[in-house]
């Protein structure tokens, strides 16, 4: 495959970064109307009379001199929103973002060669680590397919991201570390880490300038378990980077002040190409079932993943894989990418090696020993007990719905990522006797450094149709025509925030310059239907589509009261992973699961009876 690969491909991966558009900037008008029409669901008609108000004076008013500035800033940034975008949405924060911001996936490499099972599962890490190598490779030599909607290339930039990237955590803020680089623009770090029972191991994955063969590899990874199985666990440094960011970057200051070398290690894990964490777990998981992945995957074992690192690949000791990605660097089709090629990769080999089982002379793995003292100590321990109390909180579940799935949506002639999303309206609707504000992500990838903007599913179609089917005295065809216009309303919506029409991301720039030129913040963005309706990240539901392979990930909910929500449309089947804190007792994952799948079946029969 990719031999394959690299002899089809003409275009090279990067090629389009310079002619990529702009990012645009909205006009003030057509993003205000849009976020009136989105709060419509959430208000009264007293409220919403107040809040057109707000929007009106707005709009005339200090509206007019933000949006001003901001179509300056846009004169002079290919993309306005890309500093803006890091430091708000992730180097900013401070609550601890292995758990809140991170996302987690369970690989479906147990559906064909590699169901669970005990046994040698290092020989299955090998080369699922050979397969990723590969890709690295690709990427590295310019050889994958730059990703296309229809003709129009797509932003490639977020692939340097992958491999080689850590985020570093500061006081007041977060940076990004990136080493990454291709063979045209010079040499690139070449080596791994292991984590395995709280120790850090570290090992080139070239050798003569050659990625390490499956054999190889399992010779390497064999020596770090052996070496783990026969002496004590180590201090598990890695928790520190589930902490809170700012006790974080206070430890690992500290951690640097002991002893230089400290440093050098520190160095060593965020240059590495990426992580491989051993993990004695055994998830035991189902093509039906992947809860206990999913769950291992967003909050497993802190001591053996470095939380801030790009791409954290888990090996459970049955034979299944999962990973653990920081999302700053990166959004979640580039993962998604990564993990459908292993996938293809297992299936065309058959989750066999089929080369040589020579293994050339090489170095054996280098542990890596931090220098701790009993403030570190403190520390690690602090990091793991507040990490173990979040995670005790957070409940996944992730459930394949297997009645129907993009094929017999199609069929209907309805767009299978429209259909899901409003079954998660109805099913919430259903739920909780109201609306739920819903964020979904809108790539905005057609633009240069495009990341994503904000569509939001509850719109008042949707609320209407959700009354309607909750109506007795309504016919079929009146649920249906409430359905459609619900259809029409969302594909407008979502075509419009993938051209960089959106409102939200032109909202928080608004509110950014108001904010850096030191003026008050706006009326606007203090009125209680912003928040209500989603608005400053306060959305009920989080939602993304994973796409149409195999692939899936799962992410904690953006609020307390909410759910993350991510789902990947097969052919055959839905997959969806729910998360919800137990700690909130209004919410519960499996609940919605089930209302869910009911509305899926409700939707189908709706679209199947007009017809007749």
């Amino acid at each position: 495959m990719a031999n394959y690969l690299s002899e089809s491909v003409q275009e090279r991966t990067f090629q389009y970064q310079k002619s990529l558009p702009p990012l645009p900037v909205p006009t003030l008008e057509s993003s205000l109307s849009k976020y009136l029409d989105s709060v419509h669901p959430f208000a009264s008609e007293k409220e919403f009379k107040a809040t057109a108000d707000i929007v009106r004076k707005f709009q005339d008013g200090a509206g007019k001199e933000l949006h001003q500035k901001l179509l300056q800033r846009a004169k002079t940034k290919r993309n306005w929103l890309e500093e803006w975008w890091f430091d708000t949405a992730y180097l900013g924060p401070r609550i601890p973002s292995q758990l809140n911001m991170n996302f987690g996936g369970p690989a479906p490499y147990l559906e064909h060669y590699w169901p669970p099972t005990e046994g040698d599962y290092l020989r299955r890490a090998s080369v699922n680590t050979w397969h990723t190598l590969q890709y690295w490779n690709l990427i590295r030599t310019e050889r994958l397919a730059p990703q296309k909607v229809d003709k129009t290339p797509l932003d490639m930039d977020q692939f340097r991201m992958l491999f080689c990237t850590c985020k570093v955590p500061g006081v007041n803020k977060d940076s990004i570390c990136n080493y990454f680089k291709t063979e045209c623009e010079g040499p690139c770090p070449s080596h791994l880490v292991v984590m395995c029972r709280g120790r850090i191991f570290t090992f080139d994955a070239l050798c003569d300038g050659q990625i390490l063969s499956p054999p190889e590899l399992l010779r390497q990874l064999s020596y770090v378990r052996d070496c783990c199985e026969r002496e004590p666990e180590g201090e598990g440094v890695a928790a520190l980077t589930s902490d809170e960011r700012s006790r974080w970057a206070k430890a690992r200051e500290h951690l640097i002040s002991i002893d230089p070398h400290n440093k050098t290690i520190l160095e060593t894990i965020q240059s590495s190409l990426f992580v491989i964490s051993l993990d004695e777990t055994k998830p035991y998981s189902t093509p039906e079932n992947y809860t206990n992945m999913a769950q291992e995957a967003l909050a497993g074992n802190p001591t053996i993943r470095w939380g801030d690192k790009s791409y954290n690949s888990i090996a459970f000791s049955d034979g299944t894989f999962a990973s653990n990605c920081d999302h700053a660097p990166y959004d979640g089709m580039v993962p998604v990418s990564l993990c459908w090629y292993i996938d293809q990769q297992i299936k065309a080999t058959e989750g066999k090696w089929k080369g040589s089982d020579a293994v050339r002379a090489m170095p054996l793995p280098e542990e890596m020993v931090f220098t701790v003292d009993e403030k570190v100590r403190r520390d690690i321990s602090h990091a793991k007990q507040q990490y173990l109390e979040s995670t005790q909180k957070l409940g996944v579940v992730c459930y394949a719905f297997t009645a129907f799935g993009k094929t017999a949506i199609k069929q209907k002639k309805l767009h299978p990522d429209t259909f899901v999303q409003l079954a998660i309206q109805l099913a919430y609707y259903r739920m909780h006797k109201k609306p739920g504000s819903c964020y979904e992500t809108a790539t905005t990838r057609k633009f240069y450094h495009g990341r994503t903007e904000t569509m939001r599913p509850c719109t008042q179609e949707a609320v209407n149709w959700c009354k309607a089917m909750m109506d007795p005295t309504l016919d079929v065809n009146a649920k249906r025509k409430a359905m459609l216009l619900a259809f029409k309303k969302h594909n407008k919506l979502m075509a419009e925030a993938q051209e960089g029409k959106g409102f939200d991301r032109h909202l928080l720039g608004l509110y950014l310059i108001a904010k850096e030129e030191g003026h008050p913040t706006p009326e606007l963005f203090m009125d209680p239907l912003y928040a209500k309706s989603g608005g400053g990240g306060n959305f009920v539901l989080s939602s993304s589509l994973a796409g149409y392979t195999t692939i899936l990930g799962a992410v904690a909910p953006m609020v307390h009261h909410g759910y993350g929500f991510f789902y990947c449309i097969r052919d055959d089947r839905i997959v969806i992973s729910i998360s919800a804190w137990k700690s909130c007792h209004q919410t519960d994952a499996a609940s919605l699961f089930n209302k869910f799948s009911s509305s899926l079946h409700e939707m189908l029969h709706l679209a199947t009876t007009s017809q007749l």
